[in-house]
Order: structure tokens, then sequence, then C-alpha cells
């Protein structure tokens, strides 16, 4: 990756990526396919927020939509009324934090930015709503574009590609040029496991994960306890932690920027290991 994509602005702030970061999941869902109703009180949300602070997170990723295959929708109204609040609180109680804000939609995406959110996670790339570039052009804050087909609910019924590393490489070219026509500076990509692809599909785009360096941006993987790890070891997002630290680790060997986890701490010390690894050309 050239040192012109090496960093990335956040709020005046200049995050360097040279070394991989780690990215904590806060979803504020009741549905969401591991932690779903889990953070719902001031309290318990803070207190999280405090944890994957403390353990080394340089972003929190905020989610009021629930992403998982077959999830249903939420009205626009209902997640800005969801996570405005909580937005709020965060950055009242921690002034310096980097909130990623995980939606799709331009205008909950303005708000929150508004808010003082700092970059935008959005799983569709901007195809979901028409107006998500346009607002990243705006305000000028990085942008996490995943590659989906579909919706949350009908991505698992969109798993047929003719080559599924040149097309998803494709995908990224079109969007990247589109967000770039509108001056979008800081732009991350993010393959999508789990998004509109089977388990083998997965592992591939896995194995494969180093051909995204050619794309020259930033890579931010989400593994963290999703069916790709528990439907192979035959158990639970609750004990997939073992399965996300291992992949996490094949992911950093392969290019991995950003690894989004609900686990801090295990992704810091994955991080830690690989870069001794890296340090001695491994």
């Amino acid at each position: 990756m050239s040192k012109s994509f090496m960093t990335i602005n956040c709020k005046g702030h200049l995050i360097d990526l040279t070394h991989p970061k780690v990215m904590g999941v806060l979803n504020i869902t009741p549905d969401s396919f591991y932690d779903g109703g889990k953070y719902k009180d001031e309290k318990s949300i803070l207190s999280q927020t405090e944890k994957m602070l403390n353990e080394g997170a340089t972003f929190i990723d905020v989610g009021a939509y629930s992403s998982r295959p077959g999830a249903d929708s939420v009205s626009e109204d209902g997640e800005l009324n969801r996570i405005l609040p909580i937005v709020g609180m965060l950055l009242k109680a921690f002034p310096e934090i980097i909130l990623s804000i995980d939606t799709y939609r331009s205008k909950v995406a303005e708000k929150c930015l508004e808010a003082g959110g700092a970059l935008i996670n959005d799983i569709s790339a901007g195809k979901l709503d028409e107006k998500m570039l346009a607002i990243i052009a705006k305000h000028q804050v990085p942008y996490s574009m995943m590659h989906m087909r579909g919706t949350p609910k009908t991505m698992q019924k969109q798993t047929e590609y003719e080559n599924i590393l040149v097309d998803i490489l494709k995908y990224f070219s079109e969007r990247i040029a589109q967000a770039r026509k509108l001056g979008i500076i800081d732009i991350i990509v993010d393959p999508g496991f789990g998004f509109a692809k089977t388990l083998e599909q997965n592992y591939e785009l896995l194995s494969k994960l180093a051909l995204f360096q050619n794309v020259d941006l930033p890579i931010l993987v989400g593994l963290s306890r999703k069916s790709m790890i528990y439907n192979v070891l035959d158990t639970t997002p609750e004990n997939a932690l073992n399965g996300t630290t291992a992949l996490n680790m094949a992911a950093l060997m392969k290019g991995a920027t950003i690894l989004r986890v609900h686990d801090v701490k295990e992704a810091m010390e994955c991080i830690t290991l690989a870069e001794r690894l890296i340090e001695m050309r491994w």
C-alpha cells in the first residue's frame, strides 16, 4: 500500500494505519446475532465502551440497525431515535472518542456526523441510499464501504458470482471511482464477510485477502464471531472467540488494516503478535 493512504483524518486527528487498528463493536440493537439487547441502558453502554477503549480500540463502531442475515427492517426515524442519544452520551463521557457510525442511510449519517461522529461505516457502499456519498463528501469524513448485494433481508439469496474475487474488486473500483468523483478523500474497503456470500466463498475471500491490497486502500475486516466460524466449529457465537482470534490473525498476515471486533483485548494481542511475525519477514 502506498504511503499516501496510510493515514485517515478523523475530526482533525490523523490516524496512522501503518500499524493495524481495532474497531470495537457497540450494537445498540435488540436483535444483533451476538450481542443483541446486551447494551440497552446508559450504565451497560458506558461500561462496555470504556472497557473497549481501555483495551486499545481506536474506533468505536455504533450501530442501531442489525445487518445480520434476514434481519427485520427498522424505520429511519427508529434508527435515529436509537442512535442519536447514544452518540451524544458517548461524546459527553469520552470527549476524545472516535465514533464510527454504522449506517447505510444518509440522513442518519448526517445527523450523527453533526452530533460528533467521526466516520461512516456503510454496509452498502452507498448503493442503498443514493445520497450517502454526497453526505460523506460534504462532511469530508472517512468512509468505510463494504461489499454486499441486496439488503440484509435478501443478501443470502444473492450468492451467485461469475468469479467472486473479480466481481468484488470490480464492485470496489466502481464505488471508489464514484466516491473520488465527488471528492471523498479517505476511503476504507471491507470485503463483507458473511454478506451475500456462502461459507465457502467467505473462506475463499479470506485466503485471497492479500489481493485486495491492489486497491491501494486500508482494508477493514469483520469476522468477529460470525457464522463462517461457529458453523465450521459446530458451536455458537458465544463460543466463537477462539475461532475469531485464529481468523483475525490470518487476516492480519494477509494485509488487514482494521479489525472490527466484539473482543478488543484479543484482537490487540493478534496485532502485536502479527507485527512481530511480519518484522521477521515470515
